[in-house]
């Protein structure tokens, strides 16, 4: 079929080809041409913008099933523009815990979990039919705790055929176990927080005689990293699953692992000389010699924190081999393993390879705990302080333009772990969870409800005059 117009005359595969290439404006001004063109782009057009402009979201996963793809742009755009003026929902998703504790979240597309302590507490991820009824939602489920009551020190997912509730659990005796979560049982119901209590009873990979301070799993691979430095690579899809076991002779921090680069490989945080390394991994070993060194921009060496993934929409193109770094020192460190910019190495090791982008809170100098990347356009480094519960938060396309925001509640407290999504950031304090919500649609009922606290609790909730999100302090990095 063509369109035919005064002075264009074109098929309609030329106009899918073209609007390959066009922008939400352009594609909105297509569509207002004429009927067939208009119908044209909602069957073709937005389909194609969102295959170009990818958002990663975990908790967006089952509603955007059910969105039609110009819904999900609208959903796309109207978070983007939240993005640019720093606007969003900030909701806690529980009353302070008792104690004081170091937890970590980890995120699937059906739950969201919350490993503090000897205990890991789950929230549902609702889905959504329709944009027009609101965001998807998070709802609290319940809660495991262990028996043996070893606090649980690291945790991430990893692959079990179709389920999304079987996790790697490390404990501060130095044991990983691979746990699944079972599903409540609804006759457990009787409007009060559901917990039961689990075994371990499957262990997993290398044994430690010290704390397993990090998991990470890419693909069938799972990175296990003790305080001591004992690195250690399993597959999980073989009957025999520990391939190899490194030492690194250090206080060691965090661990990252990536097998869909082209050169698979692993990366190390530690408190060292050379406190960022990056080791060669291939089916049958993990190599025991770094093939790279990153560096920060100060002379003086530092500890490394945390350690993910480059935001997808970098102006250096989405690469496997760029990666995000938290330091000691308050940086935010990005390297790009394909670059050249290196330092005169030391004799029998590879050249120090010298970061690309450094961001920093000039107002704060607190060590990076968490790092995360992801939000608006894809483009966002989020970074959780040592400190008064501060994210920050930076646009690669505009590294000195960034800002900074205290969790609800403003504990005292780091932000130990963070996971950023297109329109979401998940964080979580030593007294609980929380999340900035940049998307549209969000209601009360979106996140678990807090009852007005006690005084045993102590919390310093302020409720917004909209009833929807929580106050926080905000502030920008410019010093202008």
């Amino acid at each position: 079929m063509t369109v035919e117009a005064a002075g264009l005359i074109l098929p309609s595969d030329v106009l899918i080809i073209v609007m390959e290439n066009l922008g939400i404006e352009d594609l909105i001004n297509l569509s207002y041409t004429c009927k067939f063109v208009n119908l044209l782009v909602h069957e073709f057009g937005w389909s194609l913008y969102l295959r170009h402009n990818v958002r990663s979201s975990f908790t967006l996963q089952l509603a955007r099933r059910n969105w039609s793809p110009f819904d999900q742009v609208r959903y796309d755009a109207a978070s983007d523009r939240c993005w640019a003026q720093a606007k969003f929902n900030a909701r806690p998703l529980s009353h302070p815990w008792r104690n004081r504790l170091q937890p970590i979240i980890v995120l699937s597309a059906s739950v969201l979990l919350v490993a503090a302590g000897h205990t890991i507490y789950v929230y549902h991820i609702t889905g959504s039919s329709s944009l027009d009824y609101g965001a998807p939602g998070v709802s609290y489920e319940g809660s495991y705790s262990f028996t043996d009551r070893w606090e649980i020190t690291s945790i991430t997912f990893i692959p079990d055929r179709h389920s999304e509730r079987t996790v790697a659990v490390g404990f501060d005796d130095g044991h990983i176990h691979r746990v699944f979560l079972p599903h409540f049982k609804q006759e457990q119901s009787n409007n009060k927080p559901l917990a039961l209590n689990i075994e371990r009873n499957s262990p997993l990979g290398l044994r430690v005689t010290d704390i397993v301070e990090s998991l990470t799993c890419s693909d069938d691979m799972l990175l296990s990293l003790s305080s001591f430095g004992t690195a250690g690579l399993c597959n999980l899809s073989s009957n025999s699953p520990l391939v190899s076991a490194i030492n690194l002779d250090c206080r060691s921090w965090c661990s990252f692992i990536c097998m869909k680069s082209s050169t698979p490989f692993t990366a190390f945080g530690t408190t060292s000389p050379n406190p960022l390394v990056v080791h060669a991994v291939d089916p049958s070993s993990l190599s025991p010699a770094p093939f790279a060194i990153l560096h920060p921009t100060r002379e003086r060496s530092t500890a490394v924190y945390d350690i993910t993934d480059a935001p997808p929409s970098a102006p250096w193109g989405s690469s496997k081999q760029v990666i995000v770094s938290g330091w000691y020192d308050g940086a935010v460190q990005v390297h790009d393993m394909r670059s050249g910019w290196r330092d005169s190495g030391v004799t029998g090791s590879p050249a120090p390879l010298r970061p690309m982008l450094t961001f920093c809170d000039p107002w704060s100098d607190e060590p990076i705990y968490s790092v995360s990347c992801g939000g608006g356009s894809s483009s966002f480094v989020a970074a959780g302080t040592a400190r008064h519960s501060v994210v920050a938060f930076w646009d690669v396309r505009r590294p000195t333009e960034g800002w900074s925001v205290h969790a609800p509640g403003n504990d005292s407290s780091p932000v130990y772990s963070l996971v950023l999504e297109s329109s979401r950031l998940f964080g979580v304090t030593q007294s609980r969870p929380f999340v900035f919500d940049f998307g549209p649609g969000v209601t009360k009922e979106t996140y678990p409800f807090l009852p007005a606290s006690t005084r045993s609790q102590h919390d310093s909730l302020k409720l917004k005059k909209n009833g929807v999100g929580y106050c926080i302090t905000q502030y920008n990095h410019s010093r202008t």
